[in-house]
């Protein structure tokens, strides 16, 4: 299951070069996780958080930079879950720029399910897996 949604490019997103900023990519990357959680799970990542004391810290993180993204260029982020395992999830992020037929930038995360209290890893509770759409 994936959702794409529009991505503005800020002028505080860029370096000196006029492109976004690497770092950037994985900001956007959680910006994307939180929309993916309100859009398609229908339940806020803030409620994860607070309400269920859950929570998913990256461990893993791989990206690929095609095309470089510039202020004002019209993106799109698609944000797609993978796989859900025992208690990680990884998620596919692409970036896509408006008329291309490749995405200009994709990251590959995995992250990890954790008790808010004490961060140890928990495993993907069956009403979490059914709403990430990996059963």
């Amino acid at each position: 299951m994936s959702h794409r949604f529009p991505l503005p490019i800020r002028f505080g997103d860029l370096d000196s070069a006029g492109i976004v900023y690497y770092p950037r990519y994985l900001h956007f990357c959680h910006i994307g996780m939180e929309e993916f959680f309100s859009v398609v799970v229908g339940l806020p990542y803030a409620e994860l958080l607070a309400k269920h004391r859950l929570g998913l810290p990256t461990v893993r993180t791989e990206a690929e930079n095609r095309r470089p993204l510039r202020y004002g260029d019209a993106v799109e982020l698609e944000v797609e879950v993978v796989r859900v395992g025992t208690s990680s999830v990884e998620w596919r992020h692409r970036f896509w720029l408006a008329g291309e037929a490749r995405p200009a930038a994709e990251a590959r995360i995995v992250t990890v399910l954790v008790d808010m209290a004490t961060f140890e890893k928990r495993p993907v509770p069956d009403w979490l897996r059914e709403r990430l759409g990996k059963i």
